[in-house]
């Protein structure tokens, strides 16, 4: 076959979240959509801001000569600028429109950092659970994926993060509020983290950079803040994406922001700005650069997820499952009731929910459930998460 073996063997193996999502199509074309309760897919369903569509209208209808040509592969200097404006006011650090590279999206982002600091073998340390993708985007660039479990609350093992690390540790990459679990990673934990990295930094005669993958930073509920870790280590870089503070998934716009004191900070940001190129992306696309730059600060109206967070909180907690309510991004990760995950994810398909195994993030025992849904969705699903557990507890 011509076929790579190695993509066929990541086919055999790909992610757990779109074989669900297929399945979902395949339901509802039996059972008709009305009656088939997809929570697989990470897609928001709260519309962007009513700004987003009428600021769109108005630079299309600029028509400023060279909209859409060739432009530097970091991007345009004026989007960058606005970018690292409001970070600099929102982090209280002092960052120029040099530290910001426009890309496609933060899987643009998070290639394009990998491919400038890994060598082959390099190991990209994360904690579990995780996104699926990020062993795919470690292999890209001759990577390795090594990951340490979290503890029961989901926050950082930092005792079993310094015992995973060693002289391949190249990055470690940490995603808060997380996917799959909703969590975020406090002050103190990222204070302690920084604090092991520069000592193994300076153990191996070179800095491990800490990555931060931030596409829900803006998602969180009750008075939540997400820290930020240029506050506790200078060799960080941040990626992240509009996808999801303005519902623009399709749209592949987000950036790398590169701490201003980071270590071989001008060959760092040349090395990005190259692999935009050398990826193929060549630069984030013209249209979402001008806009994201007149909406810095603007974000989707997260009570409406808030309020589906906690309908599901309700219903499945009433209905006997084990769950942490997660105080940023749209997922519950509750535990399995029966040892066996991908087991109860056939129970519940069984009532025609759809769900994604935690063996798929990386934490097995658990089941992911995205609630970016509409309501009826949700209200929908209720009597068969119950009937499911019931099921399994008679299983038991």
């Amino acid at each position: 076959m011509a076929i790579a073996t190695k993509m066929l063997q990541f086919m055999e193996k790909s992610s757990w979240i779109r074989r669900m999502f297929e399945e979902g199509a395949r339901l509802k074309q039996i059972h008709g959509a009305e009656n088939v309760f997809d929570f697989s897919l990470g897609n928001p369903n709260v519309p962007p801001p009513d700004a987003v569509q009428k600021k769109l209208a108005e630079i299309v209808n600029r028509c400023r000569p060279g909209m859409h040509a060739y432009m530097p592969n970091a991007g345009l200097a004026e989007v960058r600028c606005a970018v690292s404006d409001y970070l600099s006011r929102e982090h209280c650090v002092s960052l120029c429109s040099d530290n910001i590279i426009a890309t496609c999206g933060a899987a643009g982002a998070l290639n394009i950092i990998f491919k400038a600091l890994l060598d082959p073998e390099d190991e990209v340390l994360a904690p579990s659970p995780y996104f699926v993708e990020y062993g795919f985007y470690a292999d890209n660039h001759g990577g390795v994926l090594r990951t340490v479990p979290t503890l029961a609350d989901f926050t950082l093992d930092l005792d079993g993060m310094a015992a995973a690390m060693g002289p391949r540790t190249k990055v470690v990459l940490i995603n808060s509020p997380n996917n799959p679990t909703g969590q975020i990673y406090s002050a103190e934990s990222l204070q302690q983290l920084g604090r092991l990295l520069e000592g193994r930094s300076k153990q191996y005669g070179r800095p491990i950079y800490l990555v931060s993958d931030e596409p829900y930073r803006k998602i969180v509920y009750d008075g939540h803040v997400v820290p930020c870790p240029f506050d506790f280590y200078l060799n960080t870089l941040i990626a992240t994406s509009y996808s999801k503070e303005l519902s623009l998934p399709g749209e592949r716009i987000g950036f790398v922001a590169v701490h201003p004191h980071a270590a071989d900070l001008s060959a760092l940001l040349g090395a990005l700005s190259l692999a935009n190129r050398i990826l193929g992306f060549v630069n984030a696309p013209a249209l979402m650069q001008y806009l994201v730059a007149e909406l810095q600060g603007l974000t989707v109206d997260v009570s409406i997820y808030q309020r589906k967070r906690d309908r599901l909180v309700s219903g499945l907690g009433e209905a006997g499952y084990d769950l942490i309510v997660p105080p940023g991004a749209f997922y519950l990760f509750p535990r399995s009731p029966l040892p066996d995950d991908v087991e109860f994810v056939r129970l519940l398909q069984d009532e025609n929910i759809l769900t994604v195994p935690g063996s798929g993030f990386g934490g097995p025992g658990h089941f992911r459930i995205a609630y970016c849904v509409d309501d009826a969705t949700i209200e929908g699903a209720m009597p068969g998460f119950a009937r499911a557990i019931n099921r399994a507890r008679s299983a038991g």
